[in-house]
């Protein structure tokens, strides 16, 4: 890919330049050698980070950059920032939220791993390039010891963990280390057969997984690893939306409805699909190139990639694209993505807003929502495709409190044991939704039974429209906009498209009451369809 290759070493040296304005050259400064973040925090990752991307270039022969004197004392700062901020014990801060903290460390010295992976690689080495790479291997070896002391949050942080803990093991000789990385492994890798890590972080965790799974694959001479990677990256090929970026609304984590484009996966698209002649991993990998010049947004950041593996510069291939068609049910998931053409529409179980609609200029968001017991909003329990349509079914089981049979210890209500309280159970709301693809689009059919009464809304939250109109009315839209609307099908739109829904219904006006705890999509027009319970609809839905 040697046009890749070519503007990512022209983008890289983009990237290192304006790292290098942001650094601290005040030397009464304890700052000095750091780069400053846009919140203007100054932490020992975002030197590294900083440092990673003056490396590239200035050991990369290519480079005008290369071996710039004024590179290489701006890096030998950072590190020695870097390292002043690093504990006795090889660990790093997350400055913001952890310390100590193993994750994070295996996080700071994975950023530097590529680079000294290459200059240790060299067989010659220029005086600055060894200065370089002795004060990155410092930081590296005492970081990967203090990982022995172990410690982590969440489920990609043990993968973080065992991936450099197994990397060092390897590099020093050191089978302590590689030991080290077995204690997490023998949990067994959360990926499962739809491709899908426990967290569902589409937008960022699922790299930080892959990217582990290369490490213990190459340390480890273990390709089951990497089978992990490719059953996920076979699933994000249906995770792209028609305006080129990820769906992340089944993230469990903070990329959960951002705006996320894929070109953090472009290495592991290119890499596994030239190693294992997948084709369509490597159009994939294409694709993301060119997602990245359409947005004018600097190329994925993979130059020291191509410098370990030299060989992929000279690998061509004019395959590019994505799926445009498919019909993928992620049962394990919890999850299905359908693709026709230029739409999309995602059906999900256990979230509130169970589906999307996505035709590339409009999204939509589907919920249905009131109050009934401790539930806020309908979330599937079960999710089947059954009929030609995805079945969705809740029950919300209604009970209440009994009195104790027997006087209780204390008459205080906080330190009752209220959970062996008996409980008088019933009423049930039986909740079922269908959604059926059609011709033109999707009908969603919503029956609710088992209470009479209850006031309960549809709510269809709209982004990226400008007006909503329907047979009686046209209404501009800013955002954050609120309607009831009670007959007649409706139109959303925007200069370059438009949906249309219906047909409506408003037997009341209520949208939000005290007891809700699901508030309306932040930024979103909406537009509400109310009923009493039970009640049987069915919504058209044209993309």
């Amino acid at each position: 890919m040697k046009a890749h290759y070519v503007q990512m070493l022209h983008d890289t040296e983009i990237r290192a330049h304006r790292a290098m304005k942001t650094q601290n050259l005040d030397n009464g400064s304890p700052y000095y050698g750091a780069f400053v973040m846009p919140n203007g925090v100054y932490m020992a990752k975002q030197a590294l980070y900083c440092v990673a991307d003056l490396a590239a270039v200035y050991c990369n022969p290519d480079s005008n950059d290369y071996h710039n004197e004024t590179l290489l004392a701006s890096m030998l700062r950072g590190l020695d920032y870097a390292a002043s901020q690093q504990h006795e014990n090889g660990l790093f801060d997350y400055i913001t939220c952890n310390f100590f903290s193993a994750p994070d460390t295996a996080f700071c010295i994975g950023i530097l791993l590529p680079a000294l992976q290459y200059l240790k690689a060299k067989q010659t080495l220029a005086p600055g390039e060894r200065e370089l790479m002795e004060k990155m291997d410092a930081i590296v070896h005492r970081g990967g010891r203090g990982l022995l002391e172990g410690g982590f949050h969440t489920p990609n942080h043990r993968w973080a963990i065992a991936g450099m803990l197994a990397t060092c093991g390897k590099m020093y000789a050191e089978p302590e280390l590689t030991q080290g990385a077995f204690a997490y492994l023998i949990e067994g890798i959360d990926c499962n057969a739809d491709g899908e890590y426990s967290e569902k972080s589409a937008g960022n965790y699922n790299g930080v997984n892959n990217q582990a799974m290369l490490l213990l694959c190459a340390a480890l001479d273990d390709p089951s690893y990497e089978q992990n990677v490719i059953r996920n990256l076979r699933m994000m090929l249906t995770y792209y939306e028609p305006d080129d970026s990820i769906f992340t609304a089944n993230s469990t984590r903070f990329d959960k409805d951002r705006l996320v484009y894929p070109d953090g996966y472009y290495w592991s698209y290119l890499y596994l699909g030239a190693k294992y002649g997948i084709p369509e991993f490597v159009a994939m990998a294409n694709y993301i190139f060119r997602v990245t010049r359409e947005k004018n947004l600097l190329s994925p950041n993979f130059l020291i990639q191509y410098m370990l593996h030299p060989e992929l510069k000279d690998f061509e291939s004019d395959e590019c694209g994505l799926p445009t068609a498919y019909h993928a049910f992620y049962p394990d998931s919890g999850i299905a993505r359908v693709r026709r053409g230029s739409y999309t529409y995602t059906v999900m179980r256990d979230k509130s807003n169970f589906l999307y609609v996505h035709n590339g200029a409009i999204k939509l968001a589907m919920k249905l929502g009131g109050s009934f017991c401790e539930h806020r909003a309908f979330k599937a329990e079960t999710m089947e495709e059954a009929d030609g349509a995805f079945h969705l079914h809740q029950t919300m089981r209604g009970w209440y409190y009994l009195p104790f049979e027997e006087k209780p210890a204390t008459s205080d209500w906080w330190k009752m044991d209220n959970a062996a309280r008996k409980k008088k159970l019933g009423p049930n709301m039986e909740i079922d939704i269908y959604i059926r693809e059609t011709e033109e689009g999707i009908d969603v059919r919503i029956v609710t039974a088992g209470v009479s009464g209850a006031p309960w809304r549809v709510e269809l939250a709209f982004s990226g429209i400008d007006r909503i109109s329907n047979s009686h009315m046209t209404m501009p839209v800013h955002g954050d906009e609120v309607l009831v609307l009670k007959d007649d099908c409706f139109t959303v739109s925007s200069t370059a498209a438009q949906m249309r829904v219906g047909p409506a219904f408003g037997a009341h006006h209520f949208t939000e009451g005290k007891e809700d705890s699901e508030i309306k999509t932040p930024g979103a027009a909406t537009v509400y369809l109310t009923d009493y319970t039970p009640f049987d609809h069915v919504i058209s839905i044209r993309p």
